[in-house]
């Protein structure tokens, strides 16, 4: 265990199941906000790695400011550290598309995007070969308890109709979807390797909303009922042969499946 990490965002999603999948694996240190402000530069010197999974609704939701990026301002503390800094970026600073590259022209979807890349080039300038950007895509795994959460995903909008005494309508994009198991074996490697730059973490592949839901939910499958016909303007999946050809994990559509057959 010669890897440690500071992770950032004890009520995060993504933080919640790094360490839980991982705490054997890499020496974490969670922390929230305001604990990891409280590190002096000797502590902080002790590690190779740190992650914030924390965001804030301004940054999720308005334009682009300064004080509401919480990861320039842990950056700002680091800056002259040798610690590598991993950064969650979204797939959403790509337009909905197949196939996308981390070449891809970027074309943020909403204010959450454009805030992204605005960090990501800020983060770019700052450390250089000591930073990492992940454009993730989405992930799916069992909510955890945070009545403060940010962002809401596929899986909150399942759960919250899958029980709903009506028929749910829903158009039939493909995605690129990821399990929760899948993601942190990823984000692992990664960190074993000690990679740098930009990376599409992905499934690859396209996965339609309705395999998805037949495979989380057999049962109820009759609750949602696919619209025929559409515009398609919002499918879409990341190429990931980048990150494939850097780690040892072979990312496939069936394990996606075994962890959806066993949500509920």
């Amino acid at each position: 265990m010669d890897k440690k990490i500071i992770l950032i965002g004890k009520k995060s999603f993504l933080g919640h199941y790094i360490k839980k999948n991982l705490s054997k694996k890499l020496d974490i240190l969670h922390l929230n906000l305001q604990e990891f402000q409280k590190l002096d530069t000797e502590e902080l010197e002790k590690y190779n790695y740190i992650c914030n999974c924390s965001i804030t609704k301004k940054y999720q939701n308005n334009r682009y400011k300064s004080e509401n990026d919480i990861d320039i301002k842990i950056i700002n503390k680091i800056k002259k550290l040798k610690i590598k800094y991993i950064f969650l970026s979204s797939r959403k600073v790509y337009e909905a598309k197949k196939n996308l590259s981390e070449l891809a022209k970027l074309k943020p979807l909403d204010n959450y995007a454009r805030n992204k890349i605005i960090t990501e080039n800020k983060i770019r300038a700052l450390l250089k070969k000591r930073s990492l950007i992940l454009r993730i895509s989405n992930v799916i795994g069992k909510p955890i308890k945070n009545p403060k959460r940010v962002t809401k995903n596929f899986i909150d909008n399942y759960i919250k109709f899958k029980n709903k005494d009506k028929i749910i309508k829903y158009k039939n994009y493909y995605k690129d979807f990821l399990s929760i198991d899948q993601f942190t074996k990823i984000f692992f490697d990664i960190v074993k390797k000690n990679l740098d730059g930009v990376y599409n973490v992905s499934l690859g592949q396209k996965v339609f909303i309705s395999e998805l839901l037949n495979w989380m939910d057999g049962n109820n499958y009759k609750t949602f009922i696919p619209i025929n016909n559409f515009i398609d303007d919002d499918s879409f999946y990341l190429n990931n042969k980048k990150l494939i050809k850097k780690i040892n994990y072979k990312i496939k559509k069936s394990d996606l499946k075994k962890f959806c057959l066993n949500f509920n």
